[in-house]
């Protein structure tokens, strides 16, 4: 599984122009704005996510062992997304009871195989991705209606894709990270590392601004 990155080309020339359970002790998301374009982030379209994957030097991961891989395809990018902020890999508690089912958890030390697989599906007219967890075959959305300190966590339990299921992806090529706004809120998705018990590392759409690991990711192209 490789890590995606950029050699030699900049990025620039490859860009087209019912609550939850968590400790009531973390706080409750910033109020509902769009978040401004971070400095020295750029949005990716499908175009510039496809070359960077593809690239020779993209990063692998080793599959854990007796594991396979998820079936190669060209369209939509197949990605493992890992949390810098943890180092560990984002999972689908698809076995989770409701309403926690599908919840989107940064937990898996390595990659395993569809729980922490993805589709990550370009819309021309919206100029956004849906992402399609493999565990469960659904998109992701940002549970807006939750309450308080559960409010925008990250479920993959949408059969179809729409307002709540679509994420502007951006790319820091100095820093090697990616970010991920919601369309919904106009905000970043962040791993919540102060929550404890089953909803540690729970992923939610609910930072300003990429204001450091928490905002960050890393992908691994799966399709090869």
């Amino acid at each position: 599984m490789r890590r995606t990155t950029s050699v030699l080309l900049s990025l620039s020339a490859l860009l087209a122009a019912s609550a939850l359970t968590v400790p009531t002790a973390v706080a409750a998301p910033e109020a509902d704005r769009p978040a401004a374009v971070p400095a020295g982030w750029e949005a990716v379209d499908a175009t510039a996510l496809a070359r960077i994957t593809g690239e020779e030097d993209a990063r692998r991961a080793p599959l854990a062992a007796g594991d396979a891989a998820a079936t190669a395809a060209p369209e939509p990018e197949l990605l493992a997304v890992q949390s810098v902020s943890n180092n560990r890999f984002v999972a689908t508690e698809k076995n989770y009871a409701e309403p926690n089912t599908g919840v989107q958890r940064a937990r898996s030390t390595e990659f395993g195989g569809s729980w922490e697989s993805y589709a990550f599906e370009w819309d021309e007219t919206t100029e956004t991705y849906a992402l399609r967890s493999l565990a469960n075959n659904r998109y992701v959305a940002v549970e807006k209606n939750y309450t308080g300190s559960a409010q925008n966590v990250l479920r993959a339990r949408s059969t179809s894709a729409g307002g709540w299921e679509r994420f502007v992806l951006y790319y820091n090529e100095t820093l090697d990270r990616w970010a991920l706004q919601s369309t919904l809120n106009g905000l970043f998705v962040t791993t919540e590392n102060s929550y404890t018990g089953s909803l540690q590392y729970a992923l939610r759409a609910r930072s300003a601004e990429v204001s450091g690991s928490w905002e960050q990711f890393v992908l691994y192209d799966i399709g090869a």
